[in-house]
C-alpha cells in the first residue's frame, strides 16, 4: 500500500498563518494580495482566498461568491499593476501545473514592453 500524496498549501500553511510574512498589497476580509516571495518577474502579485478553496475548477467547500470576491482583487490589483506599468497578466494555474493545492492568481508585469508599446 502507498502512502496518500501529500498536497502542498503554501497559502494555508505559511502566508495565511505567517509563518511567512508577506508585503501586503490589498486586503479585504475574504482574500489576501501580496507581492510573491519568491517573484519571477519585476512585479509579480499573488491574489489568494484567506479560506481554502483548492482551484478555480474545484471549489470545494468555496461558492461562486468567494470566487467573485477573488476576481474583485485580481481585478483592482491587475488595473493597478496595468496602470502603473502600461501591461499586465493574470494567470492561474490547474491540475499538475497547480503546484499549491489552493486557488491563487498570479498577476504580474514581465517587463519592458516592445518598443511603441508602451
Amino acid at each position: 500500500m502507498t502512502a496518500p500524496a501529500t498536497v502542498s498549501d503554501f497559502y494555508c500553511n505559511e502566508a495565511l498563518n505567517g509563518h511567512t510574512p508577506v508585503k501586503v498589497v490589498e486586503e479585504t476580509d475574504t482574500v489576501l494580495a501580496f507581492e510573491h516571495t519568491r517573484p519571477s518577474y519585476p512585479v509579480h502579485i499573488v491574489v489568494v482566498p484567506k479560506k481554502h478553496i483548492p482551484s478555480l475548477v474545484e471549489l470545494g467547500d468555496g461558492t461562486e461568491e468567494d470566487l467573485a470576491d477573488v476576481v474583485r482583487v485580481v481585478r483592482k490589483v491587475a488595473a493597478q499593476v496595468r496602470e502603473e506599468y502600461g501591461a499586465v497578466c493574470v494567470v492561474t494555474n490547474e491540475g499538475a501545473y497547480q503546484e499549491s493545492k489552493h486557488m491563487h492568481w498570479h498577476v504580474l508585469f514581465r517587463g519592458n514592453l516592445p518598443e511603441g508599446l508602451a
